[in-house]
This record gives C-alpha cells, sequence and structure tokens, in this order.
C-alpha cells in the first residue's frame, strides 16, 4: 500500500516539472539506454551506491540513502532488481511530453514485462532516472 501511496506521488510530483516537446532524439535514447543498463547492472552486483546515483534528485531525497532505495528496488521492482535478460525497446515522449525508456524484461520466473522508465534532464545535462513503471507484457506468458 506505501510503494502505491509512494508511486502516485511520484507521478503527481513529476506532473509538475516541465514538459519537453516531441520524442527523445537518437542520442539521447542512447544515453538513455546506457543510463538504464548502468543501474541494471548495478542492481545485480548489490552495488546500491551505483545503482541510486543514477537515480534523478527527487529520487534521491525521498530515499535519503542507497539502502533505502535498494529495499525499495527489490520489493517494488523484483524484475529490474534480478532478471533473466531484458531487451530496448522504443523510446517515447509520454502523454505529458515526459521522455521515457521502453524495456522489455524476462523475470526470474520466465514472465515478461514492460518497464516504462521516465527520465529527467538535470541542471548540467545530463539525465536520470526519475521513474519506473512495471506492467506485465501484453499477450505473453498467457
Amino acid at each position: 500500500m506505501l510503494f502505491r501511496l509512494f508511486a502516485a506521488l511520484l507521478m503527481l510530483l513529476a506532473a509538475a516539472l516541465p514538459s519537453r516537446a516531441g520524442a527523445p532524439t537518437a542520442d539521447e535514447t542512447t544515453e538513455f539506454q546506457r543510463i538504464i543498463a548502468g543501474q541494471i547492472a548495478a542492481f545485480n552486483a548489490d552495488d546500491g551506491a551505483t545503482a541510486f546515483g543514477f537515480a534523478a534528485p527527487m529520487i534521491q531525497q525521498v530515499f535519503a540513502a542507497p539502502d533505502a532505495f535498494m529495499a525499495m528496488v527489490k520489493k517494488g521492482y523484483p524484475q529490474v532488481y534480478r532478471q533473466k535478460s531484458y531487451s530496448f525497446e522504443d523510446a517515447i515522449a509520454d502523454s505529458a511530453d515526459r521522455p521515457g525508456q521502453k524495456v522489455r524484461i524476462i523475470d526470474l520466473e520466465g514472465k515478461t514485462w514492460i518497464a516504462l522508465y521516465t527520465m529527467e534532464k538535470q541542471p548540467d545535462g545530463t539525465w536520470r532516472i526519475n521513474g519506473c513503471y512495471i506492467l506485465p507484457a501484453p499477450g505473453v506468458d498467457a
């Protein structure tokens, strides 16, 4: 319950952020994929400090420390925390025109998921992960 409340709060806060026009560029897509792959590798290595470093400042403020962040990921995002495989799909702009990256994940039990990562551009021009939403892949594992 607390996790769902937190996710709803993040979505409301993210909606208040300024938006941008259009789908991500090829260079942005490459950067999104590098960042997401880096965070997944950090999860697989139980490297909380590195995984936490890929998170946007608002997420870092909410969790305050890598251990708290990792505990949330283990509980709320087990598909991302440990997976058999993952592959990148389309980079998109969501309905509020925020850039994102779709990732197809096969969990340890063989179930397929779609993770939608939202990205946030920082004042220094770098990108960080601003959120991740997980849904069962439609039409798969039926």
